[in-house]
């Protein structure tokens, strides 16, 4: 299996294919002139099969998997990443530091928000786990939109492990970014934290929910008591820090 041409994989996504669910998709994750996904390339495989595949191959090498997610095919590079996921879930600690090394090393080509939501927490974050977090405060500070994703997606390995505060540090560092998608992935972790630790987002939200960006406050206080969601929107709360 480690020697296997990745052929193999191509033909079984193609196999499952669907060129309706294509057009849907290409429409879906943005991939027009001027959109976050321009050029991206969708054949039309449903998630279910992409694991399902991924399984099958999981034991093909690292050097196999870093050619499939060159691909400009979506799928390829989605499966060439879940295999990523698989193998770092079994892999030893050498290992684990490999997969994390040519993750971070191919960020290019994670170029959608499934991309990093499916892989980032359960590779980088899992790998920074227990290490230093300074290479997520540089990804918050990149250029580039899906490493400013990857630095706040991450943290939600910390936060299933009850460990919050890089979350709300990395949230304070992309208020003012300019990017929806990331307004979004922000929103979406402080809610996260919100359903362990509500006081510790309350008090985030003390000091800037009168300035964060309109959709990430809109996802963060999503599962907030009704009358608490609407005070926040009309700027009523004041909490005593």
């Amino acid at each position: 299996m480690m020697g296997m041409p990745i052929y193999k994989i191509k033909e079984e996504l193609r196999k499952n294919s669907n060129k309706e669910k294509a057009r849907i998709l290409q429409g879906f994750f943005k991939t027009a002139p001027g959109e976050y996904g321009y050029g991206d390339v969708f054949i039309g495989v449903c998630v279910p099969h992409i694991r399902k595949i991924a399984k099958k191959y999981k034991e093909i090498s690292l050097n196999s998997i870093r050619k499939l997610l060159t691909s400009r095919i979506h799928e390829e590079r989605l499966i060439a990443l879940i295999i990523l996921v698989l193998k770092f879930d079994e892999a030893d600690t050498a290992d684990r530091k490999k997969i994390y090394e040519l993750y971070l090393k191919n960020t290019e080509y994670i170029n959608n928000w499934d991309l990093v939501d499916l892989t980032a927490p359960n590779i980088v974050g899992k790998f920074l786990a227990n290490a230093d977090k300074k290479i997520l405060y540089n990804l918050a500070k990149s250029k580039s939109l899906w490493e400013r994703r990857i630095s706040i997606v991450s943290t939600f390995n910390f936060i299933r492990n009850n460990s919050f505060s890089d979350t709300i540090k990395i949230a304070r560092l992309l208020l003012a970014d300019k990017e929806d998608l990331i307004h979004k992935a922000c929103g979406w972790m402080l809610r996260e934290v919100a359903k362990r630790d509500k006081t510790l987002v309350d008090d985030f939200l003390s000091e800037h929910h009168k300035d964060m960006p309109r959709v990430m406050l809109r996802y963060t206080i999503e599962r907030f008591p009704e009358k608490e969601r609407k005070d926040y929107l009309k700027s009523k709360i004041v909490h005593i820090l």
